[in-house]
């Protein structure tokens, strides 16, 4: 079943790069009490997560927190290493946004945002979409049809919406 407006996101162990390397993220820790902003992309360092939709966010962060927004996070079933490597080349961590991997797609899948792109290399990986999170419960979601491109995803569309 794929996640819709109303529905509660299920906890997941997401991972980012610290410090120290590789460490877990408890995602119901990160969104209880808190208004947080998701999107996912099918790939780091791909043409439309790279050039469009990531960068999208990054431009507008300033914008989310005049919405209250507390937190904006990138998943992508990336490993840590690759989703720190992205950060690292685009700034996102310096506009604060929050790069989580999903190496296994175990988060991806339990909310029915997984597709296969056989013929691109691409398997297991995310969907493209953005959602507005309050305390856990989904508020917002906007979802791309078609994983190329990147409309009703993008941060100043999230924003027109919200």
């Amino acid at each position: 079943m794929t996640i819709s407006k109303g529905d509660t996101l299920p906890d997941a162990t997401l991972l980012r790069f610290g410090e120290d390397g590789p460490e877990p993220v408890q995602l119901g820790e990160r969104l209880r009490g808190r208004k947080v902003v998701i999107f996912a992309v099918p790939g780091a360092f791909t043409p439309t997560c790279h050039l469009s939709h990531l960068p999208s966010f990054v431009k507008n962060r300033d914008q989310f927190d005049a919405r209250g927004v507390d937190e904006v996070i990138c998943i992508a079933v990336n490993d840590p290493f690759v989703m720190n490597a992205w950060d690292e080349a685009s700034g996102a961590g310096k506009a604060r946004i929050t790069m989580l991997a999903d190496p296994e797609s175990e988060f991806t899948t339990a909310i029915g945002m997984n597709f296969d792109a056989a013929a691109l290399g691409l398997l297991a990986r995310s969907q493209r979409y953005a959602m507005v999170v309050e305390d856990g419960t989904v508020t917002l979601l906007q979802k791309e049809d078609d994983p190329s491109v990147c409309d009703v995803s993008g941060g100043k569309a999230l924003l027109d919406a919200m």
